[in-house]
């Protein structure tokens, strides 16, 4: 099932979308650094962004128009045939809105237009065979960004091929990573695919990111800091006590001193205004140290402590934050027993969502690619409204815009190249604690369009991994570099990593060669940076090292590959899986000390080897990425029953039945 990557927020009890407060795409947006190209007047023009999705609402004020003249160019309705794409869910009109609204709102690229392909009329769920179409018809359209905010938690075989098949038609494709975070493991199709650019969700800007963590009994939870709050210099570290709905009976009787009341929100009175405000002054009089209300209806909200109806003098006295239904009720049955909680705020607007899905998808390359905001963006909502809405569906526009603006600075730009322009220009991320994220929960960090406007040299890969091991312990990675200016003079090398990693480079021409040795026997997996400084410019390529005490080594042989094994003690058995980078097709071999262990290959490129070692009783992993490029031409991989299509598979089942009852006559000419 494929399910849309966002996060609804309930507006606050007292919130007036009429008032004067600023639209959240006015903060994101410029966090971001859209200022930088706008000065250039850069602001998307001529660039045409495939929004796979439930539609746009093109009479919105800020997306206005459909066809030719108007901001929504094209598109197709998946859903009903020779319809137009109207959303009428909101879900494709807040992610067109973050992109290119142009009006009260304004997005990243605002001059952009639009192509809407609509895949889901409630945005509950849609056909993986819809996506593949509208990716198709995208290509078909020619258009120059594919945004799509939706996904499985699952590998998909199809969608994946589709966005190879954009890719390799120069269209740059951002997907949003996912909503199952904070889980290690947990981005699917199309966020795995290797050369989209897949994007995980940070929080907004400084004045608007006020970040509420908490952790019951090690397990983490989403809140939300209410307005009004402020944030603390430490955690506070307590057990959670039940405290009804916060009135002051309910407290009566119990002892809330120092702890974390868990309340719910509104009243079992009906009709009865129990603010937020009194909540807080209820549990700040009975001693409680912080205090969660959970929501009385499903979802999150937004709540606010001060406001016009609080008494004169009114100060809130400790931190309070929301929480959902579903989460606060299962707090409320764990807190029966022996607990302990942290809850935290503080202001961080490069902190990761909780919700954001994160790595690893795979040995051989980093996922997500980056993240951007995508906590509590207001934008552009169907019938001329705006709504808060949180969601990697949010932080994928962003990155989508921000090509836009690439795209329209630089024409003729691979696709490739400006993958590149965005990854190696991004901002550290860290936790409260100063403590960066790693790789798997930010990828290279949080995107700076500003940054990446400005600079001018191409580095390939933006990012990469290394295998090495007890029997090779040094890793060797090749950077190819492209001067945007001509220029590939002037430029500085530095390393970032562990101190038991030998670090070495060269420059050549257009190549920068980079050399590590792994010294002692720390296995495991380490991480580290490689910064380039050119002319002012900082370009930043993270990577990955995995450092196994086994190992597989692949020799080429005519278009066949030789596979050996290596463990410092007596293996007795491995399982080789052969990845295909371009299309992920995987062949699978065992191996054995006595056996000679080869698989075919069809196609020249980029292959995966991982190997699961056995030693007596447990099992070691190796890795190896190699160049294929000894397939002769006009080779082919030999047709399989099951590698053809569906129909035709029913047909031969046919032919063989009708065979196995008649038989066949032949005759001789």
């Amino acid at each position: 099932m494929i399910v849309l990557l966002s996060t609804s927020i309930i507006l606050l009890e007292l919130f007036d979308i009429n008032n004067d407060f600023d639209l959240y795409l006015d903060k994101s947006v410029p966090f971001v650094g859209t200022q930088v190209p706008r000065v250039d007047g850069i602001n998307g023009e001529g660039v045409r962004i495939a929004v796979i999705d439930t539609g746009v609402d093109f009479n919105h004020p800020d997306l206005f128009g459909w066809g030719p003249e108007g901001k929504v160019v094209g598109g197709y309705n998946f859903i009903q045939d020779g319809e137009v794409p109207m959303d009428n869910n909101g879900h494709g009109t807040q992610v067109a809105g973050v992109i290119a609204a142009d009006g009260q709102a304004k997005g990243v690229a605002p001059k952009a237009k639009i192509l809407a392909y609509k895949v889901s009329e409630d945005g509950d769920a849609v056909s993986s065979d819809l996506i593949v179409k509208a990716i198709e018809k995208a290509i078909e359209d020619k258009a120059d960004v594919i945004n799509i905010s939706l996904g499985v938690n699952k590998t998909n075989t199809q969608i994946e091929a589709a966005v190879t098949k954009a890719l390799e038609k120069e269209i740059f494709v951002v997907t949003a990573a996912g909503n199952d975070g904070p889980g290690i493991g947990t981005i699917g199709s199309p966020g795995k695919n290797f050369g989209a650019v897949t994007v995980g969700a940070t929080y907004n800007n400084l004045t608007s990111s006020l970040v509420a963590t908490l952790e019951v009994n090690e397990k983490p939870y989403t809140t939300i800091p209410m307005v009004g709050s402020t944030k603390l210099d430490r955690p506070i570290e307590s057990s959670i006590i039940f405290g009804g709905y916060g009135k002051e009976k309910d407290l009566l009787g119990i002892n809330v001193t120092n702890s974390i009341l868990l309340v719910e929100r509104g009243s079992d009175v009906e009709g009865e205004l129990l603010y937020f405000s009194i909540k807080e002054e209820n549990s700040a009089n009975a001693g409680a140290k912080a205090l969660i209300v959970y929501n009385n209806e499903p979802g999150i909200f937004l709540g606010e402590l001060t406001h016009e109806f609080v008494k004169p003098g009114y100060q809130p006295r400790i931190p309070v934050v929301s929480i959902d239904r579903e989460e606060g009720l299962e707090i409320k049955e764990i807190i029966q027993g022996q607990n302990f909680a942290s809850l935290h705020l503080f202001f961080n607007p490069d902190f990761v969502a909780h919700f954001s899905s994160r790595g690893p998808v795979s040995p051989f390359y980093i996922k997500p690619d980056l993240v951007a905001p995508g906590a509590y963006i207001n934008t552009t909502q169907n019938n001329a409204a705006y709504n808060f809405t949180s969601g990697t569906s949010y932080a994928a526009p962003h990155v989508s815009g921000a090509a836009a603006l690439l795209i329209q600075k630089n024409p003729g730009i691979h696709h490739h190249e400006v993958r590149s322009l965005l990854l190696t220009t991004t901002e550290p991320v860290s936790d409260a604690y100063g403590e960066k994220f790693s790789l798997f929960d930010a990828g290279a960090g949080r995107l700076n369009i500003g940054r990446a406007f400005n600079s001018t040299l191409i580095i390939q890969p933006p990012h990469f991994v290394l295998h090495v091991s007890s029997d090779e312990p040094i890793g060797e990675q090749l950077l190819e570099l492209k001067s945007l200016d001509g220029s590939l003079s002037n430029i500085d090398v530095t390393f970032e990593g562990p101190g038991f990693i030998q670090f070495s480079n060269l420059v050549e021409e257009n190549n920068l060669q980079i050399k590590m040795k792994v010294l002692g026997e720390e296995y495991g997996d380490y991480e580290g940076k490689i910064i380039l400084n050119q002319n002012g410019n900082k370009y930043v390529i993270p990577f990955l090292i995995h450092f196994t005490e086994g190992s597989v080594s692949a020799e080429q042989e005519n278009g066949k590959l030789n596979f050996g094994i290596y463990h410092p003690e007596n293996w007795i058995f491995a399982k080789i899986s052969l990845t295909n980078s371009r299309d992920g097709s995987i062949d699978t071999i065992s191996a054995t000390p006595l056996k000679t262990t080869s698989i075919d290959v069809y196609e020249n490129g980029e292959y995966w080897i991982e190997a699961k070692i056995r030693v007596g009783e447990e099992s070691f992993d190796a890795f190896k990425i190699i160049k294929v490029d000894t397939v002769l031409p006009g080779s082919s991989k030999p047709l399989k029953l099951f590698d053809l299509p569906e129909k035709q598979i029913g047909v031969i089942a046919v032919i063989v039945v009708i065979v196995g009852l008649v038989g066949l006559k032949f005759t001789r000419k």
